[in-house]
């Protein structure tokens, strides 16, 4: 079921979008019907206005999934399921025109003979101009001059019309007409043209690691992957034609035989370290832009005018060619479109890192399956599920081993047999360490349940030792006076800021992140308590005092209530804060949880992992918010309503 489930995500997809926009429809309406029936009843800024609006809830997710949708592509798989293959044979037609497309001004502003011409020419001037301050004699840089000149020739000479070679003409006359066969071709149809066993074998768009189908799978498609072989046998042409002609041939014989006798020179002549270094370096600089020249890749502008205007015809032709895929493009695939790039082609834009709704529940699917031997989990983790856990580990986690050293008596020796027969003290240190059999109890086990365990134990002892010390510290001056500074001392350090001294000490375990999370939860809860319990009307506490209260009546019953308020927003941000420092720590150092899994897939760039765990996150932590909403308003039901 769920491997159908995984193969039609899109048509599933086309589903749910055509009810996300019903939806988002129907919760508009809905809204403002209410909203004209409340009108003459509320008032701006009665804090009861902000109730109810659960269509407004409906809304905004309906237009998140639709916005989400539409920029990850999943509109266009949906509705188009053939375009990926399609456009991805298109890709394959560019990218084998490019080495043609590089030479001549199309994506970029000049020739590519133009950009050599003037980017040699001006590091040949910057070499005139540094001529006069080396260490060559007056006939060196004599002769330097008269190499750069001849240099400057071969430019000149590479760039005139007249001194083109015939054959170099006719083999880009030859080129230009095969462009224009191919762009007949191409505007022929694919007659005839039908799509292989293999190609349609083939997952369907987004189902594997592989996310497009690389082979045709249409006739379009078919179209353009012809039209692309012979376009890279075109291509490959062209990089073998070569601007060469007798007069340059001459003058190249006669550079190379200068700067020989230049750099031998250098290497007999006798100059200390430092101007042997700058003439060498000079004159290979010489040498490089010789060499560049010397392939012959400087053209006319002239002689492409006719490749040019082929390439022009075969970019018309395949544009028209693509139909309504040009529409569809534009309108429902935002973003560069798909780039052909060695053996794959990749999504570009958005696309490429903002995965479809649909991947990231199948991803989500997958991680949640808790057959680890059968590809479930993660790293043979399950997400979340349940296994046997011993009740010694449980026990042995709370007790700290001392206990046993500090019970009276020696730990038991080896006897003159060898043999040592435990005594109280070794079995209470088995006991505290875990190691008796007490049974098994069904425990939570997963990624996500230990990410929610150090929160949860982090938290605990945060609010078990934090409130207590804020109230303190809100009625006492030495409590106040005393802790002050050194709650204050650490609490503006960021969290990640101890993550590597503190996991330094206590190593990648949980003790070290849960030692962590309760250093943010304690201050949260220390700075909230005191808070709530110095800003207690002082008129209830004499009105306690009057009435006989003692001080403990006071603290429990007055001082503890009014600061409940400042107690559970502290309670809900230390949430927010251990959950966010968590993932960081986890990341840091783990081999569990769901920061460790995100830190694995940013590593191998899983982008539909990352946004499994992003998702995971957000949900923990929009259901730990809801739980602290339902417990302020069941136990501080009058807040606001004074």
């Amino acid at each position: 079921m769920l491997e159908w489930l995984s193969d039609n995500r899109a048509s599933i997809a086309a589903v749910l979008i055509l009810a996300m926009i019903g939806t988002f429809v129907w919760s508009i309406v809905i809204g403002r019907r209410q909203a004209k029936l409340t009108a003459n009843d509320e008032v701006f800024g009665d804090p009861v206005r902000t109730k109810g609006g659960w269509y407004w809830a409906v809304c905004g997710v309906s237009a998140l999934f639709l916005l989400w949708s539409y920029y990850s592509w999943g509109v266009g798989r949906a509705y188009f399921p053939n375009a990926a293959n399609e456009m991805c044979q298109i890709a394959k037609l560019e990218e084998a025109v490019s080495p043609i497309k590089a030479a001549l001004p199309i994506g970029s502003r000049y020739y590519k003979s133009t950009l050599l011409a003037s980017r040699n020419s001006d590091q040949l001037d910057d070499l005139e101009a540094q001529l006069g301050g080396t260490v060559f004699a007056d006939a060196e840089k004599s002769e330097l001059l008269d190499v750069i000149g001849q240099v400057r020739e071969l430019i000149a000479n590479s760039s005139n019309p007249t001194n083109m070679g015939e054959e170099p003409k006719a083999e880009l006359l030859s080129l230009a007409e095969r462009l224009n066969d191919l762009s007949s071709d191409i505007a022929a149809g694919p007659h005839g043209l039908t799509p292989s066993d293999e190609a349609l074998a083939q997952p369907k768009w987004g189902t594997t690691f592989t996310e497009i189908p690389i082979l045709p799978i249409t006739e379009r498609g078919m179209l353009f992957d012809t039209a692309s072989v012979e376009a890279a046998e075109i291509a490959a042409a062209f990089n073998k034609i070569r601007n060469k002609f007798p007069a340059n041939d001459v003058l190249i014989d006669d550079i190379k035989t200068r700067i020989d006798a230049l750099k031998e020179i250098n290497e007999s002549g006798e100059f200390d370290e430092l101007d042997r270094a700058d003439r060498e370096d000079y004159v290979k600089a010489v040498e490089r832009i010789f060499k560049r020249l010397d392939d012959g890749l400087i053209f006319p502008a002239a002689a492409l005018e006719d490749v040019g205007t082929a390439i022009a015809n075969l970019d018309a032709a395949a544009s028209d060619a693509q139909g309504g895929l040009r529409y569809a493009d534009a309108l429902f695939f935002p973003g560069p479109g798909i780039v052909k790039s060695r053996t794959q082609c990749t999504e570009q834009g958005a696309a490429r890192w903002l995965p479809k709704p649909t991947d990231v529940v199948a991803t989500f699917a997958r991680l949640a399956n808790p057959d680890v031997e059968n590809g479930g989990g993660y790293r043979g983790f399950p997400l979340l599920w349940w296994d046997w856990l011993p009740i010694a580990d449980v026990i042995a986690f709370f007790i700290p081993d001392w206990i046993a050293d500090v019970w009276p008596g020696e730990y038991a020796s080896h006897g003159p047999d060898g043999t040592i027969t435990p005594n109280f003290k070794d079995n209470l240190l088995a006991f505290a360490q875990g190691d008796v059999s007490l049974g098994y109890i069904p425990m939570l086990d997963g990624h996500i349940w230990d990410s929610l365990f150090r929160v949860l134990v982090a938290l605990g002892l945060g609010i078990f030792l934090g409130v207590p010390l804020g109230l303190f510290m809100g009625v006492s001056r030495f409590f106040k006076s005393f802790f002050d500074p050194l709650i204050e001392l650490y609490r503006p350090v960021p969290p990640l800021a101890w993550a590597p001294l503190i996991l330094t000490i206590f190593g990648i375990h949980d003790d070290g992140k849960i030692f962590l999370l309760f250093m943010v939860a304690f201050a949260i809860m220390v700075i909230s308590a005191r808070t709530g319990a110095s800003g207690v009307l002082l008129s209830k506490i004499r009105a306690s005092h009057s009435l006989g209260a003692s001080d403990g009546q006071i603290m429990w019953n007055v001082i503890l209530p009014n600061a409940m308020p400042e107690i559970l927003t502290g309670t809900r941000i230390a949430v927010g804060v251990c959950w966010g420092t968590l993932v960081a720590a986890e990341m840091l150092a783990g081999t569990t949880g769901v920061g460790f899994i995100e830190n694995i897939a940013r590593t191998v760039s899983d982008y539909e992992l990352i946004w499994v765990t992003i998702l995971i996150m957000g949900v923990l932590g929009l259901v730990f918010d809801l739980i602290m909403r339902w417990i302020i308003k069941r136990t501080i039901p009058w807040r606001g309503m004074g």
